[in-house]
């Protein structure tokens, strides 16, 4: 819940502005957060009748803002994909406005997705990157671009993502979904409170100077796609959905979905759990699923 990230996290100075782009189920739950530690927050969505938008920017189009929207910014934030040419929409619109304004911390959103198949080991920010599938292939390519952009960003490396009202709960409920089992495979995963209590504390950790380029934000407990979904039905208390082995259950699969279990690796969150002493709000899937059901109807 947003409350337990505020207690968690240190308020802005009072000068301070941050910019989202893209103000999806992440974006919009950073913003709500920086709120309530006193940043003026804007954020972006495609259109402005959408929910939580406070300036339109379609990544699709090169299109620009009006200029008092990226005066005085402090803290920037990009949740915003590549295109499926590689592009990076915000460097490819804003890049020199970034530098022109000089914000005190920029966040770039990754994905874990660039360390590829690791055969289920663990991966930390040294392990090489060598990602096969293309989305993950194109969102090192950005990550190159925003290192490169002469400003003091971060990038942060995200798994699975989950919160109140997108979790494996709603799955288990709806009943349409099976357990896929493959022994061995597992799946790292974050809770959106944990992104946004990391956000805050990275910010708060950089201004002191602490800043480490690449901090991968992660739970501490990979886990299996059985594990998971059952402690799911637990919660629910209703029956597991039938248990499919993958190799029967993989030649029904969209591309997008099968792509995801072509890939196994556990994801290390020492960098910012031990060396930056971000403390998880919640440290697995049990706590993470738990909070997810006051949510549930």
């Amino acid at each position: 819940m947003i409350e337990d990230v505020v207690k968690h996290s240190l308020s802005f100075p009072s000068n301070s502005k941050m910019l989202i782009f893209g103000g999806g189920f992440t974006g919009q739950h950073i913003a709500k957060v920086a709120r309530q530690l006193g940043a003026n927050v804007l954020c972006s969505r495609r259109e402005l009748n959408k929910e939580g938008a406070d300036f339109a920017f379609d990544s699709s189009k090169k299109v620009g803002i009006p200029d008092h929207i990226l005066n005085h910014v402090t803290h920037v934030i990009s949740c915003i994909p590549p295109t499926k040419e590689g592009e990076d929409p915000v460097l490819n619109n804003f890049s020199e406005k970034l530098k022109a304004i000089k914000p005190n911390w920029i966040g770039y959103l990754s994905t874990t997705g660039v360390y590829g198949d690791y055969k289920g080991e663990w991966v930390t920010e040294k392990s090489f990157t060598h990602p096969k599938q293309k989305r993950s292939i194109r969102r090192l390519s950005c990550e190159k671009k925003w290192e490169a952009l002469g400003l003091p960003v971060q990038i942060l490396r995200l798994p699975g993502i989950y919160g109140p009202g997108r979790s494996t709960l709603e799955a288990v409920k709806s009943q349409k979904n099976l357990v896929v089992n493959k022994p061995g495979q597992v799946f790292s995963r974050v809770h959106i409170d944990d992104i946004a209590g990391a956000v805050m504390h990275l910010i708060h950790l950089f201004s002191s100077k602490t800043s480490p380029k690449i901090i991968n934000i992660a739970d501490n407990v990979p886990a299996t796609n059985v594990e998971v979904m059952s402690y799911a039905a637990n919660l629910l208390k209703i029956p597991l959905p039938p248990i499919e082995s993958f190799d029967i259950a993989c030649k029904n699969m969209s591309p997008m979905a099968l792509s995801f279990w072509q890939e196994n690796r556990r994801v290390s969150n020492h960098v910012l759990c031990k060396t930056l002493g971000y403390q998880l709000i919640h440290s697995d899937y049990k706590s993470g699923l738990t909070d997810c059901l006051k949510c549930i109807d």
